[in-house]
C-alpha cells in the first residue's frame, strides 16, 4: 500500500519512524534531520530553506507517531491482496471529463489544490496513454506550468510548494515536453528553486525534466539558459556537493552540467562554473565516487573547464586535483583512461600552453608519471598513447631531477635519448 505523503519524511522520502519538529514548523525523521545539522553542517531547514537559529531545537512530534503507528496496524489487519476481491482503481477509471474537472480545480484559487493534484496524478500514472493523451489534450501541461511559476512568487509558501512538487511529478510522465513548454525563463527559475528548496523526490522531477530537456531540444534550452543569464550552474554544483543527494539525482545533474558548459560558444558558462567552484566540487566527486558512469560524467566535465585558462588555473589551485584524476588512469574503464589522461594533457601544457610548476611536482609526487608510463604498455595506437608518450618527452627531463621518480621514466627517457642520436 502506498505510504500516505505525511507520513514521508522530507528528506529520504521514506516512512518517518521517529518524527519530530524543528522550529519552522516543519516535521523530519530523527536520523534524517540530525544527519542533516550535525553531520552535514547545515543550518537551514530543508523544506523551507529558512534559517534555523537552534539546531538542537529538535520536538518529537508524538501525534504524527501514533498516527503512523496505527496506520502500520490497521494495515497488518488489513487483508492480502491476494485474498481480497478484485476492485477497480478510481484513478483509472478517471475519463476525460474527470480530467477537466480536475485542471479546472487546479487552476482555480482553491484551497484544495494539492488534493486535485493529487488525484490528477493518480489518474496520469495509473491510466495509461490514453489518460496522458486526454491530459495533453486539455490543456494539461499549461496548467501545470502556472502552478510551477508561482513558486517563483512565493516559495516560503509550503502549499505552493507542495503543489509545485506534484505538477511536476506528473510533467515527467509527458517527457519529452513540447519543445516550447520550458522556453520561458521565469519557469526555469522556479523550477531551479525547487532544486533548491524542495524534496530529494522533487528534486529528481527538476533534474529528470531538464535532463530530458538538453537532450531533446538541439541546443534550444541551454541557449535561453546563457542568454537570460539563469545561474543554473550554482544549483547544479550545491547539489553534486551535497551528500544527502542520491546517486541518480547526481548523474543527471551531471548531464545537465555537462550540456550547459558543452554548448557551442559556452565559455560564458565555463567562466560561471568556475567561479562558482565547480573544479572543486568535480575532484571532491572523484575522490570517492564507486560509479563508473559518473566518475566518467565527472571527468568529462572537468575536461570542459580544463580547456579555458580559468579552469586549469582552479585545477593546479587543488591540493589533490592532480592525484584524484592520476587515480582513475587504467582503473575505472577505458574511456575514464582517456578523459583522466586529456585532463592531465590540458594542464600540464598540451597544445604549447606553459604548465604550473606544482602541476608537474604533483604529478610526480603523486604517481601520475607512473600511470603514464603504464599508458604507454597498453596494446595498439591511440591518441591517449600518443598523448602519454608527448607530456613524457616534453616534461620527462624536469620529472627525473625529483628523487621520486620512476626508475621505468629514466629507463624510457635514456631509450628515447639514444635512439634520437642514432637518428642524428
Amino acid at each position: 500500500m502506498e505510504v500516505p505523503d505525511f507520513f514521508r519524511c522530507p528528506i529520504s522520502m521514506e516512512l518517518m519512524k521517529d518524527p519530530v519538529t524543528i522550529p519552522t514548523g516543519v516535521t523530519y525523521d530523527r536520523r534524517s534531520i540530525e544527519k542533516w545539522f550535525f553531520v552535514y553542517k547545515k543550518s537551514t531547514c530543508p523544506a523551507t530553506g529558512q534559517t534555523v537559529v537552534s539546531t538542537s531545537d529538535i520536538t518529537p512530534n508524538h501525534t504524527l507517531r501514533r498516527l503512523i503507528t496505527a496506520w502500520i496496524e490497521d494495515l497488518g489487519r488489513t487483508p492480502s491482496a491476494a485474498s481480497s476481491p478484485p476492485s477497480t482503481s478510481a484513478s483509472a477509471a478517471v475519463n476525460k471529463d474527470d480530467l477537466a474537472s480536475l485542471l479546472t480545480a487546479i487552476d482555480s484559487s482553491s484551497p484544495f489544490k494539492v488534493g486535485s493534484l493529487k488525484k490528477l496524478r493518480a489518474a496520469v500514472e495509473s491510466g495509461g496513454g490514453n489518460a496522458r493523451a486526454d491530459f495533453v489534450s486539455l490543456g494539461g501541461i499549461e496548467t501545470l506550468r502556472r502552478i510551477v511559476i508561482q513558486v517563483l512568487l512565493d516559495s516560503a509558501d509550503s502549499s505552493i510548494m507542495h503543489a509545485c512538487e506534484h505538477a511536476l511529478a506528473i510533467l515527467t510522465h509527458h517527457l519529452p515536453l513540447p519543445e516550447d513548454a520550458l522556453t520561458e525563463p521565469d519557469l526555469i527559475k522556479s523550477m531551479l528553486t525547487v532544486l533548491q528548496r524542495g524534496s530529494a523526490e522533487s528534486r529528481l522531477h527538476v533534474l529528470t525534466i531538464f535532463r530530458s530537456a538538453v537532450k531533446s531540444s538541439n541546443h534550444k534550452w541551454t541557449s535561453i539558459i546563457t542568454d537570460n543569464d539563469i545561474d543554473i550552474t550554482k544549483s547544479l554544483l550545491d547539489l553534486l556537493s551535497d551528500e544527502v543527494s542520491t546517486a541518480k539525482s547526481s548523474s543527471y545533474a551531471l548531464d545537465v552540467l555537462i550540456a550547459v558548459l558543452g554548448r557551442r560558444h559556452s565559455k560564458k558558462n565555463r567562466l560561471k562554473a568556475v567561479e562558482a567552484g565547480a573544479v572543486h566540487v568535480l575532484v571532491e566527486l572523484l575522490i570517492d565516487c564507486p560509479s563508473r558512469h559518473r566518475c566518467e560524467k565527472a571527468l568529462f566535465a572537468l575536461k570542459l573547464l580544463c580547456e579555458c585558462a580559468e579552469g586549469r588555473s582552479a585545477f593546479a589551485d587543488h591540493a589533490v586535483a592532480v592525484a584524484a584524476v592520476a587515480k582513475v588512469v587504467l582503473r575505472v574503464s577505458d574511456a575514464a583512461t582517456k578523459l583522466s589522461v586529456k585532463v592531465l594533457w590540458l594542464v600540464c601544457g598540451g597544445g604549447g600552453r606553459g604548465a604550473a610548476e606544482r602541476v608537474l611536482e604533483e604529478m610526480v609526487m603523486c604517481g601520475a608519471v607512473k600511470k603514464l608510463l603504464g599508458v604507454l604498455h597498453v596494446d595498439g595506437r591511440s591518441s591517449t598513447k600518443e598523448k602519454a608518450m608527448r607530456m613524457i618527452r616534453l616534461h620527462g627531463g624536469v620529472w627525473r631531477r625529483y628523487p621520486c621518480c620512476p626508475s621505468e621514466l629514466r629507463g624510457y627517457l635514456d631509450y628515447v635519448n639514444s635512439s634520437d642520436s642514432r637518428l642524428h
